[in-house]
């Protein structure tokens, strides 16, 4: 209770704070259906613990939702014992309403795959796994990565790794993350003897991963522009003009004749580079432009560094 009386209520901002919430919700809610209508049908087992649930759920007939909040719970209470509490109430939140989801999921639809043969309703239809496979991985990266915008954790196979890496500091902890699921993956493997499960299991992986880190950053796509030229006063001009472009000038020196340079470092949206393009050749034929993707751009004329940071 003196813990609760700390808190400034006044200060929290409850529109904030039913965003954040609703994320954690909404983004379980979409890993539920990832899991229960693409994911399980399949036998796929794409690492953490409700790739765990999943193997128990088709060996030995255990509820999905059950086992993994099961599996979950000790997890998190361990993981607070030794790394800290650096999890916090949006963990928690995240770590009961999934299991919850899916229970509510497996009782309303059971366990029958979205898509069947004719004839047969409870047999996959194998010319179709590789598309529910992919469904899956996505629709599972699209909740993942609303949970991960709110800067909670999902937990889990994340709190194993990072178990290890307090004691394996030489290795990555991205590297034990991948180790971790991958026994899992192999787990499924020896339980079912069915070597196209492991290989579905790492394609949902990478999808998931790929949509996920696209639902962090944004779908704002950027190029980064490294420009350099002898006229670049001219370069700066037409950057300001024609593309209404900021950018910062570096100052280096060529390598072969030790020259100084101004070079132009500028970022503008997909768009702008074929116009961008165009008109340094027309500047300065000679000039040398380096291009490079940018995930995501901050700032004056892109995404708002406060709104992103509030996110």
């Amino acid at each position: 209770m003196s813990f609760l009386k700390k808190i400034d209520w006044k200060s929290i901002d409850k529109k904030e704070l039913f965003k954040t919430y609703g994320l954690i919700v909404l983004g379980t809610f979409v890993m539920a259906i990832g899991y229960v209508f693409f994911i399980s049908p399949l036998k796929l087992a794409p690492g953490g613990v409700y790739g765990i649930a999943i193997i128990l759920h088709h060996l030995f007939n255990f509820p999905i939702g059950l086992s993994g909040i099961c599996l979950d719970l000790p997890l998190l209470l361990i993981g607070t014992l030794w790394l800290g509490p650096k999890f916090g109430a949006k963990t928690l939140v995240g770590v009961i309403s999934l299991p919850t989801f899916i229970s509510i999921l497996e009782k309303m639809y059971g366990y029958a795959p979205l898509i069947a043969l004719p004839g047969d309703p409870m047999t996959p239809d194998p010319s179709a796994n590789f598309i529910i496979a992919l469904c899956g991985g996505v629709i599972i990266g699209v909740g993942l990565g609303l949970i991960f915008k709110t800067r909670a954790t999902s937990g889990g196979s994340d709190i194993i790794a990072m178990i290890l890496a307090k004691y394996l500091k030489h290795i990555p902890l991205g590297t034990l993350l991948i180790c971790v699921d991958s026994t899992i993956v192999l787990a499924a493997l020896a339980a079912f003897k069915d070597w196209t499960i492991p290989l579905y299991s790492w394609l949902v992986i990478y999808v998931t991963g790929v949509v996920m880190d696209k639902v962090i950053a944004g779908f704002h796509s950027s190029k980064a522009v490294l420009i350099i030229s002898d006229k670049y006063e001219a370069v700066r001009q037409r950057i300001f003009d024609e593309l209404d472009r900021g950018g910062t000038y570096i100052y280096g020196e060529g390598m072969y004749n030790n020259v100084e340079k101004k070079l132009i470092f500028t970022s503008i949206s997909r768009k702008q580079l074929p116009v961008l393009i165009h008109f340094v050749h027309d500047v300065d034929p000679h000039a040398f432009v380096s291009i490079v993707d940018a995930s995501e751009t901050l700032g004056d004329g892109f995404v708002s560094l406060k709104e992103k940071a509030l996110e």
